[in-house]
């Protein structure tokens, strides 16, 4: 199971500097002209997780092993991208695949060219999602049109789409995002299969120049006040520092590099974490001499979904999941001092898996 979030955003804004900082390679190229990322680039990137280095310890792990977030760079989107301008049609079919949106905007002014020729990125957001919005209407209106005659027709399927794509057209008509409909848990299932890109949800990455790095300044003010009207998450980077400090293979230089610049953390460290909460994403763990892993599922899932992401016959043949909290697994010194203390649960198929669980899967096929 895997989750990514792809990264949009006019030409030159940054996008495949801080793709190429998040992933630690120089697989997107970086140049100073619109579609130098023709194909999108996907990177897998760890998501740090002080736990897990505790549970390691404890488990007397040989290695251990992070969840990772899959990171989409898309090529840069221009004005008219719904009808095709620039390569419209093949970067909306990428944002399509994407689970989540990471929206960089310029908050910089540079001899770099902007596709707009200013800086401004308010604007240049409502841009992309203007051209977003315009695709989304155009298939929603298609699927309408036809789930409306094959209603007619007494179709007990079309006349259930209806009850989504009939609000979702309103909302797009408006001018409104599909993600800010409230779809009743019912007809989730159904909504999700219209594939909207204004349904995803979104973060905003401002990136501004070196010396705005740990404060900020006007132009990503006006992004973080966009962003909380939205609801959204928002963070503030530099993507030539990140590119900077990802250059950097020693931790402590690292950290040296960072603490003369006002930061206590990279701010890619702070998107993988936007990012992960953005997916609404819950990390479980497995550990033993091997090795020590986290894992990851949505929020809501059961205890069996979470043993399918490890194995599929573990799903299959899910029998019961030995539980014990990450608490309880750190102050008890581990599986034994917990089964000892009574801190280890049997779960059945309807458990709910909770963030930091530790498991140990049950399974017979």
């Amino acid at each position: 199971m895997g989750f990514n979030c792809g990264i949009v955003g006019l030409p030159n804004v940054g996008k495949s500097t801080l793709f190429n900082a998040l992933t630690e390679t120089a697989a997107a190229e970086s140049a100073n002209y619109p579609f130098t990322t023709i194909e999108p680039n996907v990177g897998r990137v760890p998501v740090a997780d002080p736990r897990l280095d505790g549970i390691a310890r404890i488990g007397k792990s040989a290695k251990i092993i992070p969840t990772v977030l899959e990171f989409v760079d898309i090529a840069g989107l221009v004005r008219g991208a719904s009808k095709g301008e620039g390569l419209g049609n093949k970067f909306l079919a990428n944002i399509r695949e994407v689970d989540a949106i990471v929206h960089v905007l310029r908050c910089f002014e540079a001899e770099v060219t902007h596709v707009e020729g200013s800086v401004d990125p308010v604007r240049d957001a409502e841009t992309v999602e203007t051209e977003l919005l315009l695709a989304d209407m155009d298939s929603v209106e298609r699927q309408l049109d036809a789930a409306t005659k094959r209603a007619r027709g007494g179709d007990k399927e079309a006349k259930a789409r209806l009850a989504v794509l009939e609000p979702a057209a309103e909302a797009l008509r408006a001018g409104r995002p599909a993600r800010s409909l409230k779809i009743t848990a019912d007809l989730l299932p159904l909504f999700r299969q219209l594939n909207l890109m204004t349904a995803k949800p979104v973060l905003y990455v401002a990136n501004v120049e070196e010396d705005a790095v740990a404060t900020g300044n006007a132009l990503s003010a006006q992004v973080i006040a966009m962003a909380e009207t939205q609801g959204a998450a928002c963070v503030v980077v530099s993507a030539a520092i990140e590119a900077e400090v990802a250059g950097l293979t020693d931790t402590v230089e690292r950290g040296d590099f960072l603490e003369t610049l006002g930061l206590e953390e990279s701010g890619l460290a702070r998107v993988v974490r936007a990012g992960y909460a953005l997916l609404d994403l819950v990390t479980f763990f497995t550990v033993g001499p091997k090795e020590a892993r986290a894992w990851t599922v949505v929020r809501g899932a059961t205890a069996p979904q979470a043993a399918g992401v490890i194995h599929s016959d573990f799903e299959r043949g899910f029998i019961r999941a030995e539980t014990i909290a990450y608490d309880d697994f750190i102050a008890c010194g581990g599986e034994q001092g917990a089964k000892d203390a009574g801190k280890m649960r049997a779960e059945g198929r309807d458990y709910l898996v909770k963030d930091g669980d530790i498991f140990h899967f049950r399974f017979n096929v």
